[in-house]
């Protein structure tokens, strides 16, 4: 799968993506992570992106024409099968043999037409998430959504935003990570970059462990114990000891359950109308 990261700021974001289990995937050639620089695209003097906003208001605004020729410039790559060579990317050593690599991993996920991209008056368009507090709430259901493209293109936000006119273009889907203003977009593309990576076949060590996580059945995540058996006179539950797998499964069930109900009422009540249990 490929991601290309849309931003003012690139190295932050490799930076951020570069080690452990997403740096490793890149390095295995499961995923491509591509961080273009929108200033690139700025033909000034002093590469500006940024002006006044139209009515007045505080802060700048970042103008339609540098994010518009850049998402340009990534979709002619992207259809033309080129990389960028100007952006900041982790690919460049992954060689052939990644690339190999990766395609097999994507062809093993079950993706269908609809899946690939997002139909707009019967034309085909790339999937463009818009990183905004304005957005639908990223969650793991939206994250396995993803997870079923090939290329996936991420735009950063920065300033007051970004002209309207170039979102209207362009964006085929606005995502939150929650109901909190933060200053650009980039750690919440870092965020959907590692939920989605880690549902490509062969990023996680054991892929069994994404079925089994948080709100992979709508509810949280069972507690968990490890070594040692007492720790603080506090003793892990018998029925982990116990070696009886349909018990200690049962056990795990009613814990999700109970700690959903505590912790998220709003998941439990979700889950609990849906439920048979």
């Amino acid at each position: 799968m490929n991601f290309h990261i849309m931003t003012l700021f690139p190295e932050m974001v490799m930076q951020g993506l570069n080690t452990s289990i997403i740096g490793r995937a890149m390095d295995k050639g499961l995923i491509n992570i591509e961080a273009v620089n929108i200033r690139d695209y700025a033909y000034n003097k002093h590469n500006k992106v940024d002006d006044y906003i139209y009515g007045g208001g505080a802060g700048m605004l970042m103008q339609a024409e540098p994010v518009y020729l850049c998402y340009e410039a990534v979709k002619n790559r992207i259809e033309s099968g080129e990389s960028d060579e100007n952006s900041v990317s982790n690919n460049a050593s992954a060689g052939d043999d990644s690339k190999a690599e990766s395609n097999t991993a994507s062809e093993r996920i079950a993706i269908s037409e609809d899946d690939i991209s997002t139909e707009i008056n019967g034309e085909r368009r790339l999937r463009v998430v818009y990183l905004t507090p304005q957005g639908e709430v990223f969650s793991q259901k939206k994250a396995e959504e993803l997870a079923k493209e090939e290329e996936l293109i991420l735009l950063c936000g920065h300033y007051e935003g970004i002209d309207e006119r170039v979102l209207e273009e362009i964006v085929t889907d606005n995502i939150s990570i929650g109901d909190y203003v933060l200053t650009g977009g980039e750690l919440p593309a870092m965020i959907v970059v590692d939920a989605v990576s880690r549902l490509i076949p062969g990023v996680l060590n054991n892929d069994v462990s994404a079925e089994f996580e948080s709100f992979n059945e709508g509810l949280l995540e069972y507690p968990q114990y490890s070594r040692p058996e007492v720790w603080h006179d506090k003793k892990v539950p018998e029925v982990l000891l116990s070696g009886h797998h349909a018990n200690v499964d049962k056990w795990r069930h009613e814990q999700a359950i109970q700690r959903t109900k505590e912790r998220r009422p709003d998941l439990y009540d979700r889950y609990a109308a849906d439920s048979k249990d």
